[in-house]
């Protein structure tokens, strides 16, 4: 599921989980790193209420994707924009870490909606570090809709398909 920012992406991952039998595993990659950012994430957690489980993977998403994908689960990667952000600032070697992700997503038992946000559409960024991480979350925007049974694009609320 890609969208930019606030276009209705992770309540359409939501829904298509919530749709599915099983149990729901959240599999998240933010951090709290500032007040607003610990409200937004009390904020998402109440609102997916008590069928959800949550695991905080801000780093370690590969390995948690490896332990919680099992038969009877439906597991929700929120978001694989974050989790890069994460990687790149904690200085970690991206085409490995990714490649590990990628491993674990072809090994999985489970389904998996991942959610990612669009970020090439935009200007160049003026800086290097904008850069970088822009093209690192294309290049794993690309790997995953490559391996993807169904992609779709988010635009002000309204579904794309672009796969499946």
């Amino acid at each position: 599921m890609l969208g930019g920012a606030r276009s209705g992406k992770s309540e359409r991952a939501q829904a298509l989980a919530e749709s599915q039998s099983g149990k729901l595993v959240y599999l998240a990659t933010a951090q709290a790193f500032d007040d607003e950012m610990a409200d937004r994430i009390a904020r998402h957690r109440q609102d997916r209420g008590p069928r959800w489980r949550t695991v905080e993977c801000p780093i370690d998403l590969p390995e948690a994707i490896t332990r919680e994908a099992a038969p009877g689960r439906v597991l929700l990667v929120d978001c694989l924009t974050l989790w890069t952000s994460n990687i790149l600032l904690n200085e970690l070697n991206f085409p490995a870490v990714s490649k590990q992700l990628m491993d674990a997503l072809l090994a999985a038992k489970s389904p998996i909606i991942l959610v990612s946000n669009e970020v090439g559409m935009g200007i160049v960024p003026d800086n290097a570090l904008a850069r970088r991480f822009r093209d690192m979350a294309g290049r794993l925007n690309q790997d995953i809709a490559a391996i993807a049974d169904r992609a779709e694009i988010m635009f002000a609320g309204l579904v794309v398909p672009l796969k499946g």
